[in-house]
């Protein structure tokens, strides 16, 4: 049994079909991308696995265990964190104060959540900032700061939605390094990403949606060839 699976999803928001059938299985460890043009779905499918929307039909499966439907804090305890694609940092508080907001969805007391916020923290590159306020973060540390929350719920399975959007090329290394590190850290990882630098070099495996179905799906190599994913998503420039 796979570690993860969506089966048969669909949401429709009145007469339209955001999700329509959508059928993957993720196995404990990897790292499995998500890719589709603007609309196409992918951060919805986000939403009904992390609790925010209910599916309209069909599964969410986490370790043996249907998911679908319930609240998003009991999902987080379950072990799925998740980011968002537009970052909310609480902006009047400190980079450090934001992660240990994060822990207390682990812990009970001050003092665990802060040494569970600093060693987030150390492992997301961010202590030398960590007195910092959040809304003074460039793009890239709030990006950063975003991942560190999610982290501090100690996910199992983590969504990572458009992470490296905005990014300068140094950044996109960093960011590309991180999320290697979360995986050797033991935890699987789905991820939605545009920028197919990222999604090609870091993906065990990429599933493609357009019109919230199902195109494709293989390695990064299958899935970069496929001629409706190309079609639909890459052009023929990037073939």
């Amino acid at each position: 049994m796979a570690h993860f699976r969506v089966e048969k999803l669909v949401k429709k928001f009145g007469g339209l079909t955001a999700v329509n059938d959508v059928t993957f299985d993720v196995e404990k460890g990897e790292i499995f991308g998500l890719i589709g043009p603007n609309g196409s779905g992918k951060t919805t499918t986000f939403n009904m696995i992390s609790g925010v929307y209910p599916p309209t039909s069909g599964k969410v499966i986490y370790r043996d265990r249907e998911i679908q439907g319930m609240k998003s804090h009991r999902i987080c305890h379950l072990g799925v964190g998740r980011t968002f694609q537009v970052v909310k940092p609480l902006g009047r508080m400190t980079v450090l104060d934001n992660v240990i907001a994060a822990a207390f969805s682990r812990v009970n007391t001050m003092t665990e959540a802060r040494g569970a916020a600093l060693r987030t923290l150390e492992f997301c590159g961010l202590s030398p900032v960590r007195e910092v306020l959040a809304k003074s973060l460039p793009i890239a540390g709030r990006k950063r700061l975003e991942i560190a929350r999610a982290m501090a719920t100690r996910p199992e399975l983590l969504l990572l939605d458009e992470t490296a959007a905005g990014l300068n090329p140094t950044e996109l290394v960093e960011a590309i390094e991180l999320i290697r590190k979360i995986r050797e850290n033991g935890t699987t990882i789905i991820i939605i990403e545009h920028i197919m630098h990222v999604i090609m070099t870091i993906s065990d495996r990429i599933h493609a949606i357009n019109f919230g179905q199902t195109i494709a799906e293989g390695t990064p190599m299958e899935v970069a060839a496929n001629q409706a994913v190309i079609e639909a998503y890459l052009g023929t420039d990037y073939a």
